[in-house]
């Protein structure tokens, strides 16, 4: 009983983990692209933007080591 509530658990947080991946990506490319096309862009836009992509790729290294999947959580 105690660990199908675990099991239940880290699917939930699992899909918590993979929705918040995919708002950062689309934050850090929505940076990333504005930075491209800004001819001179401030240096707190250019920090924010650094930041976004860290938080990324951040989260990016821990749903590769927790090994999930997205096919696996529908």
């Amino acid at each position: 009983m105690l660990f199908r509530r675990t099991g239940q658990l880290r699917k939930k947080y699992d899909k918590k983990l993979l929705h918040q991946l995919n708002q950062l990506r689309g934050d850090w490319e929505n940076k990333k692209s504005l930075m491209e096309k800004s001819f001179d862009a401030p240096r707190e836009f250019i920090t924010e933007a650094k930041l976004a992509e860290a938080k990324y790729f951040y989260l990016f290294k821990e749903v590769k080591e927790r090994k999930i999947s997205a096919r696996e959580l529908k």
